[in-house]
């Protein structure tokens, strides 16, 4: 004889106070995502999933969450159709479908993967290091999503070359070298400044489906710092890279800014209500703590502000 089990996640609770998110976190999973031409890329990505509860109810539904979960990624792998916040938002959306009591449905993922690349001087081929960050929201009124990226590169203090630059001109002043002399010299060898680790996360957010590439959105992000910076590295990629980022000494709020306008060139065909996150953390090298820099603002503002510039 079989017996029924209670469903006691549908029960009331002691409390009854909604939860803005009950889900799961750490889901694992391998995501393919197609590219013309070009084998597949395939990375393990992990995942954290949640929907809203109401306060009169227990709990959430873990397993048909998992369920679902489960059954979308394993069809991304196969298909090899989806872009990569698409797979989080078809997600979001079964998740809305699949539970009566829910209003809201989130699920975003992070993923490490290799690109490849020439170094600067030596021309050898290297890879790069990227997290990619995905996520999508989806409510009754439709579903956003969100693709971005985290990089890493190398950025140079204006403050400190500044110091270095008029340490320079004083030294060369006093040994009688011709004021033109000492400009040209300057101009054509950057002075020394502290140097920092940048680190740089670009995310864009919207509805529907805007054309934005993933490299594109890696690419402003990379591009807003001082210089790139790469795993193999000959003696002549190293003099490149201490030259090129030296002669784009950046603030912190400096890369924030570069990264500002790197999108509105980059990303023009972006609705007024998709939302960029721009984030920059330099990892300080004669100081304790590090220094950092963010704006969150949706397209037609950033328009609004960078056309301000020019009027």
């Amino acid at each position: 004889m079989s017996h029924q089990l209670p469903d006691v996640q549908a029960t009331a609770p002691d409390v009854t106070v909604g939860l803005s998110q009950v889900g799961v976190t750490g889901v694992e999973k391998l995501v393919k995502i197609a590219r013309a031409d070009k084998r597949p890329l395939v990375f393990t990505a992990e995942f954290e999933v949640f929907v809203d509860l109401p306060s009169w109810r227990k709990g959430a539904d873990m397993s048909r969450n998992m369920e679902v979960v489960d059954e979308i990624l394993e069809e991304a792998t196969r298909e090899e159709a989806y872009r990569v916040e698409d797979v989080c938002g078809q997600a979001a959306e079964r998740l809305l479908e699949k539970h009566d009591y829910t209003t809201s449905a989130e699920v975003s993922m992070e993923a490490e993967f290799m690109r490849r690349e020439q170094t600067p001087a030596s021309d050898r081929e290297t890879q790069h290091t990227v997290d990619i960050i995905a996520s999508a929201t989806a409510t009754e009124d439709g579903t956003r999503e969100e693709i971005g990226a985290h990089v890493v590169g190398m950025t140079v203090c204006p403050c400190s070359q500044g110091m270095s630059t008029s340490r320079a001109r004083d030294k060369l002043e006093a040994l009688e070298v011709p004021r033109e002399k000492i400009d040209e010299f300057l101009e054509a060898v950057p002075q020394p400044g502290h140097s920092q680790r940048g680190h740089a996360t670009l995310t864009i957010e919207s509805s529907g489906a805007p054309d934005v590439d993933l490299n594109d959105v890696i690419d402003v992000a990379r591009d807003a710092m001082s210089a790139h910076i790469y795993n193999l590295a000959k003696r002549p990629d190293e003099d490149h890279m201490t030259f090129e980022a030296h002669s784009d000494a950046k603030f912190v709020e400096d890369c924030v800014r570069a990264m500002a306008d790197g999108v509105l060139e980059t990303f023009p065909q972006l609705p007024d209500d998709a939302v960029i996150r721009m984030v920059q953390s330099n990892d300080e090298s004669i100081h304790q703590h590090n220094a950092h820099a963010e704006r969150v603002v949706d397209m037609a503002t950033l328009r609004e502000e960078v056309t301000a510039e020019f009027e």
